[in-house]
């Protein structure tokens, strides 16, 4: 349907249902057809702007609602044209139809035909025909007569509820709306059943060229009186919507009766098996997500626990290498400390042996001094000037004479012997040298 433009004019509008601010409002639209001349000259166009341009200058004071391209060949042009109030469309069919335009650059005139818009609205004899002809139809019972009138086009935003804060159309609305005309037995919004689209494969969301969302609505009167009432009143006619502010805006919506039973009591009763089918179907699916999602839940959980397991595992294989690590590292630093002892225990015993050593090899060089020293001393006392022989038994009371007699002479000892026997330290233990240098001093 076409985009919703604004009113700025409206003194012709209907009431409908001022409550809600809807209102009816007069179709003024117009056709006009611009011919087109032969283009001799290749190259030459007639520009569509330049045409629509000189139409709105031949309505002098008045304006267009809107004005727009419907049809477009080589041989015319076809226009749609609104205007704010069914008065000046005879105005502007005045200033529009048998008129022509000369454009710049041609010299061939173009004829200009206007015509007031046909709409496309069924006729009481349509219905009629319709429901009496067709052999599928039992005009006693509801929905199989004409009693059911199909709106398309309906701005969401007009029909919902005004407490509820949601743009989705009401059906408490559209009732209220249209019971205007009769008692309704009957309505129904497609697009709020979740299930009509799958069970008609059809979308009921669509959206106008200035992107307000519309719906489609069944209307089923009662009476047939309420029927033709409604029909009546919507000939010819847009629904407009009037807010607080007093701004109005207007909208073309289609309007036909129904010819497909969609309100009569097996088509309803057929929906609603359909429509419990498929809410079994979906509780299946459902159950089947929740069913998978459980066991990928289970999966998951089984995953991480294993995850775990393994985690804990490469833990304890860890701890394992490392503990064996430090008991290798903790066993290799003992055999070095050992080594290392014993390496020092070695130096120290040599030390040890060396140090004995070379106590043995000072005290050995200090008796082989005190040795000559005592060899020295008694060579010195030896040396008796005229002497006598000394006989081999020693003299009683002689401390010079050694235990033995000997046949050589013994001078006088200075200092006495005694003082040498009265230093026995000086040689506690006597070498072998000492040893055979005494005992050739007593020979």
């Amino acid at each position: 349907m076409a985009a919703a433009t604004i009113v700025h004019d409206t003194s012709e509008a209907v009431e409908l249902c001022p409550a809600y601010g809807l209102y009816l409002k007069p179709i003024t639209k117009m056709t006009i057809s611009v011919a087109l001349p032969q283009l001799k000259q290749p190259g030459k166009s007639i520009s569509n702007w330049e045409v629509m341009e000189r139409l709105k200058g031949m309505v002098h004071n008045h304006q267009f609602s809107t004005l727009r391209i419907s049809k477009s060949t080589m041989d015319f042009i076809r226009f749609e044209g609104e205007v704010e109030n069914k008065s000046l469309v005879k105005s502007f069919l005045a200033c529009l139809d048998g008129k022509t335009i000369k454009l710049s650059g041609f010299s061939d005139i173009l004829k200009v035909r206007a015509a007031e818009f046909k709409i496309d609205f069924p006729t009481r004899h349509d219905w009629d025909s319709f429901f009496r002809d067709a052999k599928d139809m039992n005009e006693t019972l509801p929905g199989e007569r004409p009693d059911t009138i199909h709106l398309e086009g309906l701005p969401c935003k007009w029909f919902a509820l005004k407490e509820s804060g949601s743009e989705k159309p009401s059906e408490d609305v559209l009732v209220k709306v249209f019971e205007k005309f009769g008692e309704i037995r009957n309505v129904d919004i497609p697009m709020l059943d979740p299930y009509r689209e799958e069970m008609t494969g059809r979308n009921f969301h669509t959206f106008s060229f200035g992107g307000h969302l519309n719906f489609e609505a069944y209307v089923q009167y009662r009476e047939y009186v309420g029927f033709i009432q409604a029909m009546s009143a919507l000939r010819g006619m847009k629904l407009m919507y009037k807010g607080e502010d007093g701004k109005a805006v207007a909208c073309n919506i289609k309007v036909s009766f129904d010819s497909t039973k969609h309100l009569s009591d097996a088509s309803i009763k057929k929906r609603q098996l359909e429509r419990q089918k498929l809410q079994e179907l979906e509780q299946q699916r459902e159950e089947q997500k929740r069913r998978e999602k459980e066991a990928e839940e289970r999966q998951r959980a089984e995953e991480r626990k294993q995850k775990e397991l393994e985690e804990l595992e490469r833990e304890r294989k860890e701890e394992k290498l490392r503990k064996r690590e430090q008991k290798q590292r903790d066993r290799e630093l003992r055999r070095n400390q050992k080594k290392l002892e014993k390496l020092q225990a070695e130096e120290q015993k040599q030390l040890q042996e060396k140090i004995k050593l070379e106590e043995r090899k000072l005290l050995l060089a200090q008796r082989n001094l005190q040795s000559i020293r005592l060899i020295a001393e008694l060579l010195s006392r030896a040396k008796v000037p005229g002497g006598s022989l000394c006989s081999r038994q020693p003299r009683p009371g002689c401390p010079r004479c050694p235990p033995l007699k000997c046949g050589r002479r013994h001078g006088a000892i200075s200092p006495p012997a005694a003082a040498v026997a009265t230093k026995p330290a000086l040689m506690p233990r006597m070498t072998a040298p000492a040893r055979e240098g005494v005992a050739l001093v007593c020979r």
